[in-house]
């Protein structure tokens, strides 16, 4: 369907790339879609194979050579996208607007700071297309609801984390007093809470172990209390997961389709099950 902004232009330049750009369930947009999408895989595997000192010494100048023909393609196709839209700044300021620009600053930046052009890692973000290009908006969806989920449940979260990082500093603070005088490891309070933090999380890199009876009995202690810590954040999200889910649901049950009048649809219909229109969104 051709967008109503471009209907009376779709002609013009402006209205024939906007279609071709934008428009994925377009023949031309579907192709171009899919040729940026291996472009950018080919970016990517370039950029990882780059890290590879071994690699990178062999093929330094292919590897020089694709990352700017990359670079330029992609800018080329930002310029275009800003080109044939009607509010280019409302694009730029856009996720999408934002990660594309984000996808060719790297290599601009390797002219004066070294190394940032590892930073194109950042253009896998561009990926999230594919949801769009292959019909599976669904997917999109659900990611909001799960980003909507974090977002209600982020103050609990915040607490929690406070409390938390109190407690590594407590634990990490006697720690210290009892291992200072018989273990090297425990020089200082900040290396003590960097191995509770490490102790609580039950990562454990072994790099810093307490020595005496009494700082295992106290490491014995935090390692156990890592398992319920891990449990309280994954419950609050839970929670709210739920609780969003369940007003989703809701919010659909009391969608009325403005066509046959029919409520009680499911939660993720796009259609009316009755007579086919369009639903309003909920």
């Amino acid at each position: 369907m051709t967008n109503p902004a471009y209907h009376t232009t779709e002609k013009t330049l402006k209205g024939r790339l906007h279609r071709v750009i934008f428009e994925a369930n377009t023949t031309a947009g579907k192709i171009f879609d899919i040729i940026l999408l291996c472009l950018i895989l080919g970016s990517l595997i370039t950029v990882l194979l780059e890290s590879v000192p071994a690699i990178a010494a062999r093929h330094q100048t292919l590897f020089t050579t694709l990352e700017w023909t990359y670079t330029i393609v992609f800018t080329i196709e930002y310029l275009l996208r800003l080109y044939c839209v009607q509010k280019p700044a409302k694009y730029a300021k856009s996720f999408y607007g934002i990660i594309d620009l984000m996808a060719i600053l790297p290599t601009y930046m390797e002219l004066f700071l070294p190394n940032t052009h590892f930073l194109l890692v950042i253009r896998s973000f561009r990926l999230l297309r594919i949801f769009r290009v292959f019909k599976l908006i669904s997917f999109l969806h659900e990611s909001k609801h799960l980003l909507l989920a974090l977002w209600s449940s982020r103050r609990k979260i915040m607490v929690f984390l406070f409390f938390v990082l109190l407690l590594t500093i407590i634990l990490g603070s006697f720690m210290y007093v009892i291992e200072v005088n018989h273990n090297e490891g425990f020089h200082s309070i900040p290396q003590s809470i960097y191995w509770a933090i490490v102790t609580l999380t039950t990562v454990g890199y072994g790099d810093v172990a307490p020595v005496t009876p009494l700082g295992k009995t106290l490491a014995s202690f935090i390692m156990i209390l890592g398992y319920a810590i891990i449990a309280v954040p994954t419950g609050i999200f839970t929670v709210s997961f739920l609780d969003e889910n369940r007003n989703r649901k809701s919010a659909a049950a009391e969608l009325r389709c403005a066509h046959c009048n029919k409520k009680g649809h499911d939660s993720d219909a796009i259609f009316c099950d009755n007579c086919g229109q369009p639903l309003p969104k909920p």
